[in-house]
């Protein structure tokens, strides 16, 4: 979880390989209305986020019904949005990927192929809730590279399982 540019895709694909589980690219559960919206430079609202979350949190439910290991990708800026995702997920845990802002601007700039625009990110930085400590996430800073967070995401998880 984290805003746009943190590296929540590279991290959560890896993390997904070490754990020997699927990965799903959140932004590619957009509907195609909030993908035009993002282009076009309009923030989302809840309302927007709402069908979103509810479509990752199905697929959430199902591989924890299906007993399947299960890494999405997925901005999650706010506790409610967090919450509605743990609803059928008992034991879901987050992944908070964080840095600076002129870090995350760089490689909105840098990066190609995405509709997010960089201008985007002030919108997501302010609505972003970071974890409280009830919601036991892990929390990494993302000048780290991403192997090392993702290995040290992996030694987290299974430190807290076993």
């Amino acid at each position: 979880m984290g805003v746009s540019g943190c590296g929540k895709s590279t991290v959560g694909g890896q993390l997904a390989g070490l754990l020997g589980a699927e990965f799903i690219e959140g932004d590619a559960l957009h509907p195609p209305r909030n993908v035009a919206l993002m282009a076009a430079g309009t923030p989302l609202t809840d309302a927007d986020r709402a069908g979103w979350l509810a479509e990752i949190a199905s697929r959430l439910g199902q591989a924890h019904r299906d007993g399947r290991g299960l890494v999405v990708s997925c901005s999650a800026l706010k506790r409610s949005y967090r919450d509605l995702l743990r609803a059928p997920c008992p034991g879901l845990r987050f992944v908070h990927l964080h840095g600076a802002p002129a870090q995350l601007h760089a490689r909105l700039q840098a990066r190609s192929g995405h509709y997010m625009p960089a201008s985007l990110l002030a919108s997501q930085l302010a609505t972003l809730e970071a974890p409280a400590a009830d919601e036991n996430a892990l929390v990494f800073d993302i000048t780290l590279p991403a192997h090392q967070i993702s290995a040290a995401a992996l030694a987290q998880l299974r430190d807290t399982t076993t």
